[in-house]
């Protein structure tokens, strides 16, 4: 008797779970951006809220989690209830950099649901105003000159902290590392005269760029940038071997239904599809990937490559914890 009980709740339990499943979504949805307002992360969330609450029918609420180079924002959605009502759309920073160097719960390989790949950005390198070198030649030069030069970063393990690592080390020269909350702040600080270089994301500084706000020296990865092809690649500057894209993706807490992973990867691909979020995004300067690079299995594999491919090499370079 206490075997069909057990049965029984199981049962429906497992029924309660499927009629929620396919009734998903039927409230408000949260999706976390582990990074300060204003950033390129949270600038994509909230592009992306529009067209995902038109596609799911409910309420998208972006909520910004900052601190620990996205990782408290990661332990607040690993920890939220596996829904499908708590997403996280983090980066290479917030689920590759800065897990392998802080001492978090969690494994972000295998405590979250993969749902869909993101639009994919570029890192470059760029410098206040004031600094007088014109090009990437002479930024080494003035670096080799001034050793005591700041570089700002959005925490220990981040894309732009590995960026600024691998310049120093390909280049011979020494900086002191700044770190910031976020891109926007860290912008406004160099804006302002307060740090001479960083590594950011070049979506969310191409317009303080063609504003003359700050200088543009060269760009990560393979190729030139479509948005500001006037700036030279790293490896045209010497620098070679930095192929680091700024890719996003998004997440769900372990155990999330599939049929609401489903929905939700649906909605993202919904939104892809229309041309006025194509315009949108192309304009922040970010890529959008093919169709089959959306799934969550494709977002999973990817993460997965990139963990192997990183993790290595950021342990390897001796970083520490401020």
């Amino acid at each position: 008797m206490r075997f069909l009980t057990n049965a029984l709740a199981c049962g429906l339990l497992s029924l309660a779970s499927s009629l929620a499943a396919q009734s998903f979504p039927a409230k408000t949805i949260t999706l976390i951006v582990p990074f300060a307002a204003g950033g390129p992360t949270d600038s994509l969330a909230r592009i992306f809220a529009e067209p995902l609450k038109q596609s799911l029918g409910q309420t998208i609420v972006v909520e910004n989690v900052t601190g620990a180079g996205g990782t408290i924002g990661l332990t607040r959605a690993a920890r939220a209830a596996p829904d499908g009502y708590t997403v996280i759309l983090g980066n290479w920073t917030s689920h590759v950099g800065t897990p392998a160097l802080y001492p978090i719960h969690q494994d972000v390989l295998k405590d979250f649901e993969p749902v869909a790949r993101l639009p994919v950005s570029r890192l470059w390198v760029t410098g206040k105003t004031g600094l007088p070198a014109k090009d990437a030649a002479e930024l080494v030069a003035w670096l080799k000159a001034n050793p005591k030069a700041t570089f700002g970063t959005v925490g220990a393990g981040s894309a732009v902290h590995i960026c600024g690592i691998y310049l120093q080390n390909a280049t011979g020269t020494q900086f002191q590392f700044v770190p910031y909350r976020g891109a926007a702040p860290a912008y406004q600080d160099q804006i302002a005269g307060n740090i001479d270089l960083t590594c950011m994301d070049a979506s969310a500084g191409l317009g303080y760029q063609r504003a003359g706000r700050i200088k543009a020296y060269a760009v990560a990865g393979n190729g030139r940038w479509s948005p500001a092809p006037e700036v030279p690649t790293l490896s045209e500057a010497g620098v070679t071997g930095m192929d680091l894209t700024f890719w996003n993706g998004l997440w769900a807490p372990k155990g999330t239904p599939k049929e609401a992973v489903a929905k939700l990867n649906q909605a993202v691909a919904d939104a892809f599809a229309d041309a006025r979020m194509q315009r949108r995004i192309g304009d922040l300067g970010m890529e959008i990937p093919p169709r089959e690079q959306q799934t969550p299995e494709a977002l999973g594999a990817y993460h997965r490559a990139e963990t192997e491919k990183w993790w290595p090499i950021i342990k390897a370079a001796g970083i520490k914890l401020d």
